[in-house]
């Protein structure tokens, strides 16, 4: 009797092979407009005072949303490439952990820059007073050296193993980032809840056998280092 693994590979094989080369040329473009889209939605409604009655609120929470959504999406790469056998989509996973990153970052801004205005001693008590604050300080902490580490230059230095040792903080960042969300919206908990069943998702998927290693093609194995960032292999 064939594997669920075998049967399902059966089924999306001819799928796959039809899809890929259309993938392959969309993909990057669809990524930067999803990058650089919300942005500048973002922007316009803030010039057009159309960001509500508080628009430093509503930046925090749009800023945020998009960077769970980012990491949560680079993390899902991993998953993907190991059901699909699509070994180039390891740069996309960069991508997308650097973009989770840069969002992360433009979120921090806001809570120091706009909501804070940079006071250092309140930014530093609300850290110690509130864990919601905590757990959003530590995904961004955790996401900053996957980051700096997205180089081929630093998988050599570090070595695959240490490498890709360091890059399972991607996960610890979306257990945080999905508790600093939870904790953040206080009422409506529907999002929150969904990011972090996603991301349990994601996690069980790990136990889930890969196709065949041939299958990967020049680009490699789902847990290679060929094209870093924010990403868990």
């Amino acid at each position: 009797m064939a594997s669920p693994r075998s049967a399902l590979d059966a089924v999306l094989a001819p799928l796959l092979t039809r899809a890929e080369p259309l993938v392959r040329r969309v993909i990057r473009p669809a990524l930067w407009v999803a990058v650089v889209v919300p942005l500048a939605a973002l922007v316009v409604e803030g010039v057009a005072g159309e960001l509500g009655a508080n628009p430093i609120e509503a930046v925090e929470h749009e800023t945020g949303e998009w960077t769970i959504r980012f990491l949560l999406a680079s993390l899902a790469v991993t998953p993907l490439m190991r059901l699909t056998g699509w070994g180039w989509l390891i740069p996309q996973r960069k991508f997308l952990g650097l973009a989770a990153f840069w969002w992360g970052m433009v979120h921090f801004a806001a809570y120091v820059g706009l909501d804070y205005f940079f006071d250092w001693a309140a930014i530093g008590e609300d850290i110690a007073e509130h864990l919601w604050v905590l757990a959003g300080m530590t995904a961004l902490l955790c996401m900053a050296p996957l980051a700096a580490t997205s180089t081929r230059g630093a998988v050599r230095r570090l070595g695959g193993v240490r490498w890709r040792r360091l890059h399972r903080l991607a996960y610890v960042a979306g257990v945080a980032a999905c508790l600093h969300y939870f904790w953040a919206v206080k009422k409506d908990v529907v999002e929150p809840l969904l990011a972090a069943a996603l991301l349990a998702g994601l996690l069980a998927l790990r136990r889930w056998p890969g196709r065949p290693r041939a299958a990967w093609g020049a680009d490699g194995p789902a847990d290679g280092v060929t094209g870093g960032g924010v990403s868990a292999s």
